[in-house]
């Protein structure tokens, strides 16, 4: 339940599915450098980390996509595009957390010129990184954005949200109705991995986290 009151479930029954998936790799990772909600663009290696995540991807059927609109994500997007025929969705709530003056940084940077603010959202404090979002209202925007695409599926239907890391972790967190202090510990998702949202009877569960290879079905008494 968020802070409002409004409930992130699915609707028992349908069996819907949402594949929240990371964009490939970047020149900003590569370098441990803090890109926010700056525009930067897929390395060729990222390409090709999007090409052959889209070819395992593919075999899901995806009935919808809906990306973000910054160019690593929604270059990511278009790979599985191609090969499933659906268009594209674009929508600047999937964005990543704005984080103001951290954005452009190094990690090292970052950490030498805002320690005490680093040292305070690692202890899971509500922080205005750089004096940008707070977590919290990363997923107050992005949470709505994979409900409201999730409720147009069919029965057994399935979802790709291409994203950002951060975004992901907390939608994620959102929808399974965590505490915020417990965000953390869904560990990050590598580039162009994904993690995987079924509905079950009591609303969503996390099915898989940081997948790189096609998801198992649960064979076991927890199924």
């Amino acid at each position: 339940m968020s802070a409002t009151g409004e409930v992130y479930a699915g609707r028992p029954g349908r069996g819907r599915r949402v594949i929240l998936w990371r964009h490939g790799q970047t020149s900003w990772n590569v370098e441990r450098r803090f890109q926010g909600s700056t525009d930067v663009a897929l390395t060729e290696a990222g390409l090709a980390q999007a090409r052959r995540a889209a070819r395992l991807l593919v075999s899901l059927k995806p009935d919808a996509i809906v990306a973000s609109d910054l160019q690593r994500a929604a270059n990511t997007a278009a790979e599985l595009a191609v090969l499933t025929g659906l268009d594209v969705t674009h929508d600047e709530g999937l964005r990543e957390t704005y984080a103001g003056a951290w954005q452009g940084l190094t990690h090292e940077e970052i950490i030498e010129r805002h320690g005490e603010e680093y040292a305070a959202w690692k202890r899971g404090e509500p922080v205005r990184r750089g004096g940008g979002e707070l977590e919290t209202e990363v997923a107050e925007r992005a949470a709505p954005v994979v409900l409201r695409h999730a409720e147009k599926l069919p029965d057994e239907g399935t979802l790709v949200v291409v994203s950002h890391g951060g975004t992901i972790r907390t939608t994620i967190g959102r929808l399974l109705g965590l505490e915020t202090r417990h965000w953390e510990s869904l560990g990050g998702l590598s580039n162009c991995c994904w993690s995987v949202l079924g509905e079950g009877a009591r609303g969503w569960r996390l099915l898989e986290h940081n997948a790189g290879t096609l998801p198992e079905p649960v064979l076991g008494d927890d199924d």
